[in-house]
């Protein structure tokens, strides 16, 4: 399972070091691919394929279903870490995560996701009432 959050720097050629912590759960190789609320979605290649099977159930009747199959799929890539950890995230990535140098890693269970640093504290304030309110209606700890 994923957790933690991990603030790391884009090196000048555009890659990232992935936390030694991460590493070992998302395998030598992962996809990374368009997230929500604008930030990148990390996935072992075992849990890709879980998607990749919930996705193919979509009605692809559906407008909806379309557009989000091909953004979800159009934008995902396999990555392969280098030798010190690393991996290259394509350009196309990065610009629709905002993410110029500083960026942050979070563990969401089942995938890490990718932010702009800034996007990612703005967020974090913005949820944090939000994250209390729901934890009343959605969540039971105790049960």
């Amino acid at each position: 399972m994923f957790m933690g959050e991990f603030e790391h720097t884009l090196d000048d050629k555009g890659r990232l070091t992935v936390p030694a912590k991460m590493r070992g759960q998302l395998g030598e190789t992962f996809i990374i691919t368009r997230g929500f609320d604008g930030c990148l979605f990390v996935y072992p290649r075992h849990e890709w394929h879980t998607i990749e099977d919930k996705v193919k159930k979509l009605p692809m009747t559906k407008k909806e279903a379309r557009i989000f199959a091909r953004l979800f799929f159009s934008g995902a890539i396999e990555v392969k870490l280098d030798r010190q950890g690393r991996v290259n995230i394509p350009q196309h990535l990065l610009q629709y995560a905002q993410i110029m140098k500083h960026c942050m890693l979070i563990g969401v269970a089942t995938r890490v996701e990718i932010w702009a640093q800034e996007t990612w504290q703005t967020y974090l304030e913005a949820s944090t009432q939000v994250f209390n309110d729901i934890t009343e209606d959605i969540v039971d700890f105790d049960g």
